[in-house]
């Protein structure tokens, strides 16, 4: 008797270690999808996953899922800190027709995983006419989460919204576009308007090219403060810069060194401390060049490029 029950308890202790030890394969740090993959896999770089979906879970917080090859690796839901890259292979694709491509939507972490940030990089957002958003970063439950987006390409977004990037945090936090092109989209280029203004979310972008898209170039709705440098926003179907607070909160756009121009109107602020500031900027070739309403105000540094269209005189900052 004694001897079973010692069988049993090194049976129970030996099925326990192997429990741990295979929770422990399946949240590596590094993690690797290709395109001849399958998610039955450990997801290492000799046996990699077919998509993200199917490595995210296999995937430690503050880990990075790689791409092997140029594939198409689907979409997928993000709840945790992490890095997707796939500029291994030039760039990864994820073709997210009549979905989103990549939700953002980061839950609790603890220390020392408490960074929040989420790095989305060298990848291919097609929606092929029918996605809904290349990008959709909700609220989750945590405050100053991080989003970084760079050289990425999204396009094709046609469904609703249609948005190339959607960020609607209400608990506040950073979202960094550097080196990435949004075009061809039914809504807006890209599209921040949270529903409460409980902390404000900051646009920080880069060296992009924002373009043809079906609305505006960047919206910027309550609480949202942006700084827009090095950039092209061009041949939108509203406004280049469009800002509009609706739920308290001041409304900023500083756009600095860019180019604005071929779209319906260049710069659009709507309402009541809703204020957008330029300089050093190229605004040629606008339907309009800057629309006030509400109070809101475009204000301009007397350095810009305008082929002799003034901004209203009422918000003119010299220099």
């Amino acid at each position: 008797m004694n001897k079973f029950r010692l069988t049993i308890k090194l049976l129970v202790i030996a099925s326990f270690t192997f429990a741990f030890a295979s929770m422990a394969q399946a949240q590596a740090t590094r993690t690797w999808v290709s395109g001849v993959g399958d998610d039955a896999n450990p997801c290492s770089r000799t046996a990699p996953c077919k998509t993200f979906a199917g490595a995210i879970s296999k995937t430690a917080v503050d880990g990075e899922i790689d791409a092997l090859d140029p594939g198409g690796f689907g979409a997928v839901t993000v709840t945790k800190s992490i890095t997707i890259d796939g500029s291994a292979t030039g760039v990864a694709g994820i073709l997210n027709a009549t979905t989103t491509g990549v939700i953002v939507n980061i839950t609790a972490e603890t220390a020392p995983h408490n960074l929040h940030t989420v790095v989305l990089r060298a990848i291919s957002f097609q929606g092929a006419g029918s996605g809904t958003q290349g990008i959709n970063i909700v609220g989750g439950n945590v405050s100053g989460s991080r989003v970084i987006v760079e050289n990425c390409f999204i396009a094709g977004n046609n469904g609703s919204p249609g948005s190339g990037i959607t960020d609607v945090r209400i608990n506040g936090g950073t979202l960094e576009v550097y080196n990435t092109t949004i075009i061809n989209n039914s809504g807006n280029g890209i599209s921040m308007n949270p529903s409460s203004n409980n902390n404000s979310i900051h646009l920080h972008m880069q060296h992009c090219r924002v373009s043809g898209n079906g609305a505006s170039g960047v919206f910027l709705g309550s609480a949202v403060q942006g700084f827009i440098y090095d950039t092209v926003i061009t041949q939108n179907n509203q406004a280049g810069v469009f800002v509009q607070q609706t739920a308290g909160g001041n409304t900023n756009a500083e756009v600095d060194h860019c180019v604005v121009s071929n779209n319906i109107t260049g710069f659009q602020a709507n309402t009541t401390n809703s204020i957008i500031r330029v300089s050093n900027t190229t605004a040629l070739g606008n339907n309009n060049l800057a629309i006030t309403a509400g109070a809101g105000a475009v204000s301009s540094y007397g350095n810009n490029q305008t082929g002799g269209g003034g901004f209203p005189s009422a918000a003119t900052v010299q220099q």
